[in-house]
């Protein structure tokens, strides 16, 4: 029998989430070194760069790995013979107060995420609660508890089938995987739940992303299950696919292949698949009754000596002066890094800006020759201009591209990953650009942010319009004026180029 403090579980949620939202785990760290050393694709490399650059300054400096904070998944496992010192709150009420102080600390504060009322007004809770929380009562006198902070942009590509029993699972997540997109930020881990049932499965593959990266240790030692014969197999086939980091092709899409199973029906076979991101935030720790976690930091010198360079095929921009003209000889792949202002909105503002164009009413800001980010910050501590400011998923936002190519004199957005194809069509049709950032380099970014102001609708928090005063904030041409697509020619090329290569291997 043992005691646990509930001040000690709530003082180790608190300490591990803020633990978690600047430090990696070094085995994820090392996953990615280890593809930056593979690589042969220069913008995966230089992409990869970025994320390994964003690591090691969020280390340091005890800030956001990504502007995504994350919703909060817990798995505590309950010893059968543990006593709590006190029984006026539930597991989940700890839980959520231990999130609260953790997203609400002054000294590193992170971004609420949560909204209330789903279905309906969606309405931030303001303190990233409640937390998701999964209770399992076990033997022994402990509580485990592996908690993460998963972003939205990994969490919405996540994807769940119910196969046939004769269907193979390789081949579905092959086929899937592509049409994911790459919101989730490659290269990065996918978890598999396979079996139990269609809400079980999908526990399965969330626990699993909580495993250490080791796939490279199994290759060197052979499968010994068919589970493990699934993972290699997964591993090897999504990588020949050459989506590669940032999915602007390459050699490395996903660095370990997890599954966790369970026995299930005769007639089924559900299978969930979850993506993790660039920000891959998780940690497990014990609870004995001798104090809270003891979480211990890894060490700066543990981060591979890897910065971002610019190389010589680089775009200076001036964003005060530039106009539509001047983008049109911009080119699909290039290395721009921007200076001047630029102006920021996310779903709630171009939400708010089409139902204002719609009823003919005039816009808070004259978007005439700007460029839109589609990010929300973290707010800033110190002398920061803004905290983390990574880019959103871009797709989120392909909606009401048309209409504000159209109707507000954008001439360029910036976002993360690929864009639609009617979207691409309309970037063409307009001569407008589409810039990529970096997902998973937040921090990095951030430090390129000279100046941060809301100049409308600031009663939506972080997804108010900013105007943001950048100088060199490194961005890709992913789709130029003319149509060409890096999302669509990266990965194609890519798969060709891996295919010749395995065939050259082979003679």
């Amino acid at each position: 029998m043992s005691t646990i403090k509930q001040q000690d579980f709530i003082d180790s949620i608190a300490d591990a989430l803020q633990f978690i939202s600047y430090y990696h785990p070094l085995d994820f760290v090392e996953a990615l070194a280890d593809a930056y050393e593979r690589e042969q694709s220069e913008a995966a490399k230089h992409a990869i760069a970025q994320m390994l650059q964003n690591s090691r300054m969020s280390a340091q400096g005890h800030r956001p790995i990504c502007q995504d904070t994350g919703i909060v998944t817990c798995f505590v496992k309950v010893g059968m013979d543990v006593k709590w010192d006190k029984t006026d709150m539930t597991i989940q009420e700890m839980l959520d107060e231990g999130t609260r102080r953790a997203y609400n600390n002054p000294d590193n504060p992170l971004r609420a995420s949560i909204v209330a009322d789903p279905a309906g007004t969606r309405k931030n809770t303001g303190d990233n609660t409640p937390a998701v929380l999964h209770l399992d009562m076990v033997k022994g006198a402990e509580v485990d508890v592996m908690i993460a902070a998963k972003g939205g942009g990994s969490e919405n590509k996540s994807k769940m089938v119910m196969l046939n029993p004769s269907d193979s699972i390789a081949d579905w997540v092959v086929e899937t995987l592509p049409k994911m997109g790459a919101g989730w930020c490659p290269p990065g881990m996918i978890g598999l739940g396979i079996g139990g049932t269609a809400e079980k499965s999908a526990v399965l593959a969330k626990e699993s992303l909580m495993d250490p990266v080791d796939i490279q240790d199994l290759i060197a030692r052979g499968p010994q299950s068919a589970e493990e014969e699934l993972r290699l197999e997964i591993y090897e086939r999504i990588n020949k696919l050459g989506i590669g980091a940032q999915g602007l092709g390459g050699l490395t899409t996903v660095v370990d292949v997890k599954i966790n199973s369970l026995p299930t029906h005769a007639a089924s076979k559900p299978v969930t698949l979850i993506p993790n991101c660039a920000a891959t935030r998780h940690v497990h720790f014990t609870l004995d009754g001798s104090g809270p976690a003891d979480l211990q930091p890894p060490k700066l010198e543990d981060w591979p000596d890897i910065t971002f360079e610019v190389g010589e095929n680089v775009r200076r921009v001036n964003l005060d002066s530039l106009t539509k003209e001047d983008v049109l000889d911009w080119k699909m792949g290039e290395t721009v890094l921007l200076s001047g202002k630029l102006l920021t909105g996310r779903d709630a503002a171009h939400k708010r800006i089409a139902e204002m164009l719609s009823k003919g009413e005039e816009l808070p800001v004259d978007f005439t020759n700007k460029f839109i980010y589609y990010v929300g910050p973290v707010d800033p501590v110190g002398d920061e201009a803004v905290g983390p400011a990574g880019p959103t998923t871009a797709t989120r936002m392909d909606k009401f591209t048309d209409t504000m190519l159209e109707q507000t004199g954008i001439i360029g957005m910036i976002g993360k990953a690929e864009r639609g194809d009617k979207t691409v069509q309309s970037i063409a049709k307009h001569k407008a650009v589409y810039l990529m950032a970096v997902g998973g380099a937040a921090y990095l970014v951030a430090k390129a942010i000279k100046k941060a102001d809301v100049v409308a609708f600031d009663d939506l928090g972080m997804e108010a319009i900013y105007q943001f005063e950048v100088e060199d904030m490194p961005v890709t041409v992913a789709v130029d004026s003319m149509g060409n697509n890096a999302h669509k020619e990266g990965p194609a090329t890519w798969a060709v180029k891996i295919a010749e290569l395995d065939e050259a291997l082979q003679k």
